[in-house]
């Protein structure tokens, strides 16, 4: 029976079989870098271009639903679109990198990591740093109100398993840049045991 791992891992396979860069974000970076938890989807961002699209589609349209006028509109405002796996029903967001000054920093930054969150074998794929997960769960954070305990919860778990690990005077920076100074320092100042 297929899984949610499978559905990501279809399309990490296209990414890769077409050398399209792209690093995995959101839930699915802060449970490789902090503390596994379910998630009902996950966040890549990938350098997907308009001439991409037709190709893309067609490699993944058998097992997932996708929608080439939807990815080719959404390239085109730099937002993200969906990918929907037939046989799980697992989302897959697809975010068109940014050529904003941090998020080419940060896609430069990310580690290619062997890891065993998608089942029991392990598979090497492209993440986002653990430093860059915390600051784009930050900004979602900011955005959506602050009012997301789990999103928070995986922020410290995050920076609970890398301890001593973290950039600090990186995050500062870029924390600073995407108005979330403030989280970055109180998140650094709770006791994390």
């Amino acid at each position: 029976m297929p899984s949610s791992a499978d559905a990501l891992l279809g399309v990490l396979k296209v990414l890769d079989r077409m050398e399209i860069p792209y690093l995995i974000g959101g839930s699915v970076a802060s449970a490789i870098h902090g503390i596994s938890r379910p998630t009902m989807d996950a966040d890549i961002v990938a350098d997907l271009r308009p001439e991409h699209i037709q190709e893309f589609a067609s490699l993944l349209k058998a097992e997932y639903y996708v929608d080439p006028e939807t990815m080719r509109e959404a390239i085109s405002r730099k937002r993200a679109f969906n990918l929907i796996h037939y046989a799980t029903t697992f989302k897959v967001d697809v975010f068109p990198l940014q050529h904003d000054e941090y998020s080419q920093a940060s896609f430069a930054r990310r580690r290619f990591e062997e890891s065993r969150s998608f089942g029991p074998e392990p598979i090497e794929c492209a993440v986002a740093s653990p430093e860059d997960t915390i600051l784009r769960k930050l900004e979602w954070y900011r955005a959506r109100g602050e009012k997301s305990e789990r999103q928070w919860n995986d922020l410290r778990r995050v920076v609970r398993v890398q301890a001593g690990r973290l950039d600090r005077e990186y995050m500062r920076k870029w924390a600073e840049y995407l108005k979330v100074s403030d989280l970055l320092e109180r998140l650094f100042a709770e006791k994390l045991d």
